[in-house]
């Protein structure tokens, strides 16, 4: 025996509503065609199974079958019935059932699994999809046909992902079916970044407020694409009002409890659910089954359960001789017939629900065979090993977990570790067609064995409510490139504003929840989307500022030669005579040195520029400066004797001067070599001074070796502007010292006026401000010291004579100590 439970009514009502001692009974009405197709399919299966000869020989199939009312309650009750056995049969007789199909919702399934299953009575359900049944710990004789909502759930989330949906709505029913199926759904779409706005409440039993409560919620609400993971009777009362106020515009997505349903997909329900996209599990045709139900006759079988109510239903009298029936007070005439009826309830060739009872009987009669005669069906012959009579509930369910067979459309049947099938679904979208809703097929999703899962759709295939654009429904457009996502305070995550990228960061994808940061030698454009190399910045030659130091260094450099050249051909007139031709030439060549400098100042940073650059700067000063402190020294030496014949001036003679020039110039070399082994300068990329561009710069290496070096040009400074200083009465035309200390005065006061200018430059500035104190001290020294020489020489020739230079007091009085000059 194999029992069966269906929701043949799907309303319960109550048959008392004031009670004192004991409530009132139930009565069943809303009689179901469709559950009923099912029950038909079941015993279909079961004969089908009676007229193989290889199929269980010489043992029968048998059934019961209840009504559950589509109530846990009654389910129970029903559950309880068959597995207490037929009352009045004496023993012996065999267990009441060996297995139970049972049930079409999930809520009925727990309630029958959890009471049953300490009994180990085997229990397969053909269409209870909650996830919760394949708690193996709670329901171990659980099965099922129909894939667990776990796979449901991610398949819908798949398809959410597919179209981009980041804000929908939820509706679930009051029962673990709904409850199950919407908390499996949210936590796979929370994993994609997708919001669920609102979960609403409904169940078939709900008053009418508590449905207009859940229809404000959709009207209040900015989502325009909803989930119904609700049974087809508890969402139809929902539907209605839907209908009835009109509410359009909303993407529907179905679960497989109610996307085929017949009762809602009509041309009335179409104007505010057309479009709806959902899940159902494999369709299948049964071409032998249409002539089965068309042979259904209450006048064959009087008794034959639910087959009066069927008769009622599909031709509105009650049959001749049978029960009365609340439905209607009409006898039939006995001549009616099902042959020519085009109801919808004869079409057999996509059967879904109908196709997973036909599985369960199968596997069924595949476990009993095999636990009956010890070897699977297709084995023969076939003897018994064990009496059926000795069959224990126990011993089936060991069987069905093994199942493992092809039927005759070609599936394999058979349950994993929890007593569920392999996930394969088709997506089913509702299309109006001739004036009928039609369940076309536009996709698929199936699981692999590998645990992946697939989802294929044609989406030219789909018809939307929208039309042909695929519905948009987001609480915050997505954030365009170069910007990035801001949640909202109070507001779910998928609600948020989109703030620009800060400087310095990017997003080069729409929809960006963070800003990267750029690489350091790179930087944000205007539109914040790219990252693009900062500038390279120094000081070149082809700008106005490189320009003009470069002229004025070629200029200087120029200018020594050609007064070099003025002091080499006018070297045996008195002026030059008087000012020491041989220091005033190395002093010449030297600033002509100075003025080359800046040079090596301008252009990209290099190894060797920027060594070069801060050595020869050192080497070229302390060799100007040690000519310019020779030529005071002789001066202050010369004049400063206290007789003609003092001994003192003649100790500074060439060779002298020269050991000054060279040993003041090998000091500085010294210093160089030691800074250039122990720490040179180097080329270096600063970022500190800008953001958007590099400023590629010589860092000093030793910033004590650079000081040094400038400090020690500053102490030959000082000394020649004290030697200078002491010398400042000399003889008026013989005014060379006067010069020499206001040349020095310019030069401390540029690079004293250096330093802090050169701390507080930024970037190819501090090249600059160095170049400009190299040619201010130059061309002061230049000017100061040479210019008033070549203005006599040139200009005023007249004046380049012994007795002007040496002046009349010194001529007066006979004073011929700086005669030395004029050798």
């Amino acid at each position: 025996m194999i029992g069966g439970i269906f929701p043949i009514f799907n309303k319960e009502i109550s048959n008392t509503i004031v009670f004192e001692r004991e409530p009132g009974g139930t009565v069943c009405s809303g009689f179901d065609l469709r559950a009923f197709r099912w029950t038909q399919v079941m015993i279909f299966a079961i004969e089908e199974i009676n007229k193989d000869p290889a199929f269980l020989p010489n043992v029968s199939l048998g059934y019961r079958i209840l009504d559950s009312c589509a109530s846990p309650t009654n389910a129970l009750r029903a559950a309880s019935t068959l597995a207490a056995g037929p009352q009045g049969i004496e023993s012996p007789c065999p267990p009441a059932i060996s297995a139970l199909i049972a049930e079409s919702g999930s809520s009925q399934s727990v309630a029958v699994a959890g009471v049953l299953g300490p009994f180990q009575l085997p229990i397969i359900s053909y269409f209870s999809t909650c996830a919760c049944l394949s708690n193996r710990d709670k329901f171990p004789t659980f099965f099922r046909t129909i894939p667990s909502d776990y796979f449901q759930a991610k398949a819908l989330a798949a398809l959410v992902k597919h179209f981009g949906w980041k804000w929908i709505g939820a509706i679930q029913s009051d029962n673990d079916y709904g409850r199950n199926g919407i908390q499996a759904f949210i936590e796979e779409v929370k994993k994609m970044g997708v919001c669920v706005a609102f979960v609403g409440t409904v169940l078939r039993t709900y008053s009418m407020s508590k449905i207009l409560d859940v229809v404000e919620m959709i009207k209040q609400s900015s989502v325009k694409v909803i989930l119904a993971f609700v049974p087809e009777g508890d969402f139809y009362p929902l539907m209605k009002e839907l209908s009835r106020q009109n509410i359009t515009g909303i993407q529907w997505i179905a679960s497989e409890a109610w996307i085929t349903a017949a009762r809602p997909s009509t041309p009335e329900m179409f104007p505010a659910f057309g479009g709806t996209l959902g899940f159902v599990v494999q369709k299948m045709a049964i071409p032998d089954l249409q002539s089965f139900l068309r042979n259904i006759n209450p006048y064959a079988d009087p008794n034959a359960a639910f087959v009066r109510d069927f008769w009622e239903v599909m031709f509105g009298c009650r049959p001749v001789s049978t029960g009365i029936y609340t439905g209607t007070n009409k006898i039939c005439e006995g001549n009616e017939t099902l042959m020519n009826s085009q109801d919808v309830f004869f079409n057999v060739t996509q059967l879904r629900v109908s196709y997973n009872v036909y599985k369960a009987v199968y596997a069924i009669a595949h476990a009993l065979h095999e636990l009956v005669f010890c070897q699977s069906v297709d084995r023969k012959p076939a003897r018994p090993c064990m009496n059926v009579s000795e069959i224990q509930p126990q011993e089936v369910t060991d069987h069905i977990k093994h199942v493992n067979f092809r039927n005759r459309f070609g599936d394999s049947v058979f349950f994993d570790q929890d007593g569920d099938p392999p996930a394969s679904y088709d997506i089913i979208n509702w299309q109006l067609d001739n004036g009928k809703v039609q369940h076309v097929t536009v996709g698929q999703f199936i699981s692999t064995q590998s645990g992946t899962y697939k989802l294929q759709i044609d989406e030219k295939k789909i018809v939307w409510m929208t039309g042909q654009m695929v519905p948009k429904s987001v609480c915050s457009d997505v954030c365009p490139m170069g910007t990035r996502r801001a949640s909202i305070r109070g507001k779910a995550t998928c609600c948020f504003d989109c703030i620009p990228c800060a400087d310095g960061t990017i997003s080069n994808s729409t929809g960006a929840a963070d800003c990267t940061p750029c690489p350091q030698e790179y930087w944000s454009n205007e539109s914040k989307d790219e990252c693009i190399p900062k500038k390279n910045e120094f000081l070149m030659y082809t700008e106005p500022m490189g320009i003009v130091l470069t002229v004025l260094s070629l200029l200087g450099a120029f200018l020594s030669l050609i007064t070099m050249v003025i002091f080499i051909h006018f070297r045996e007139t008195p002026v030059i005579k008087a000012s020491n031709s041989e220091l005033s030439c190395f002093l010449l060549f030297s600033l002509f040195l100075c003025f080359l400098c800046p040079l090596t100042f301008i252009g990209r940073p290099t190894v060797w520029t920027c060594m070069l650059r801060h050595t020869a700067f050192g080497i070229t000063f302390a060799f100007c400066i040690s000519c310019v402190l020779g030529k005071t020294t002789v001066v202050v030496t010369a004049f400063k004797a206290k007789h003609p014949g003092n001994k003192a001036a003649r100790k500074f003679g060439p060779v002298q001067q020269r050991i000054i020039v060279c040993s003041c110039t090998m000091i500085q070399v010294v210093i160089c070599i030691l800074w250039l082994r122990l720490s040179p300068p180097f080329p270096e990329k600063v970022f500190r001074y800008s953001n958007k561009k590099i400023v590629l710069e010589c860092n000093t290496g030793s910033e004590a070796a650079f000081y040094v070096v400038l400090g020690y040009i500053g102490v030959l400074a000082v000394i020649c502007l004290v030697f200078a200083f002491l010398a400042r009465k000399l003889p008026d035309n013989f005014n060379e010292a006067k010069f020499i200390a206001f040349s020095m005065l310019i030069f401390c006061a540029v690079w004293i006026t250096f330093i802090p200018a050169y701390v507080s430059s930024p970037g190819k500035f501090t090249v600059a401000v160095e170049i400009f104190a190299i040619l201010s001290s130059s061309f002061g020294l230049l000017i100061c010291i040479f210019a008033p020489k070549c203005y006599i020489i040139l200009i005023k020739p007249e004046k380049n004579t012994k007795s002007h230079v040496l002046g009349p007091n010194i001529l007066k009085h006979g004073h011929h100590k700086n005669s030395m000059y004029f050798k």
